[in-house]
């Protein structure tokens, strides 16, 4: 089921990148770059949870498309990241953190697909909370405005990103954690 709606909505994600990107690059006032990247991230974002209500409810689902769905996520939040560093609105040491997590974690349930242990690793809801918290603060620091009642979205995503930060270590060890004993077992 490579060409399905739900996986078509996934493809989106990744396209969406390089534009999220190229948005920085238009010759618009910063507020209006800012206004479009923010929009954009967040539509695509919505995607990922769109793709896979279509998916349950068209009887679409696949292997593939359970494969690649959570790589266009982590790419587009990884995008996102970089385009933040860059723009200085978080920290290098942030975007280490989540990137460095998610391949880590990746690395990690490869393995244990492997050797037959995946059930160890299957998503908890720490891993649905660090998602949602990066989804979250990533819009905020793209938009980096004014919000109703004096608020400055720079600052609550700056907020956002810190505990996405500390969710994402939190998931990390909790993983971790799971698959100790499979890791055990299999380095004596």
């Amino acid at each position: 089921m490579f060409w399905t709606i739900p996986t078509i909505m996934t493809w989106t994600r990744i396209v969406a990148i390089p534009l999220i990107v190229g948005v920085f690059y238009l010759p618009l006032t910063e507020e209006s770059r800012n206004l479009i990247a923010t929009v954009m991230f967040v539509v695509f974002a919505a995607t990922d949870w769109l793709d896979g209500f279509l998916a349950r409810r068209l009887n679409q689902t696949s292997s593939f498309g359970a494969f690649l769905d959570p790589v266009a996520d982590k790419f587009l939040v990884a995008a996102s990241l970089l385009v933040l560093v860059h723009l200085q609105r978080t920290d290098v040491f942030v975007a280490l953190i989540i990137i460095g997590r998610e391949i880590a974690i990746s690395a990690l349930r490869e393995w244990m697909a492997q050797i037959g242990a995946s059930r160890s690793v299957a998503v908890h809801m720490l891993g649905k909370l660090k998602t949602t918290a990066q989804m979250v603060a990533i819009p905020f620091l793209l938009y980096d405005g004014p919000l109703p009642a004096g608020l400055d979205s720079g600052v609550v995503g700056l907020w956002l990103i810190w505990i996405a930060a500390v969710l994402t270590v939190w998931s990390m060890v909790y993983y971790l954690q799971k698959a100790l004993p499979e890791i055990r077992a299999r380095v004596k």
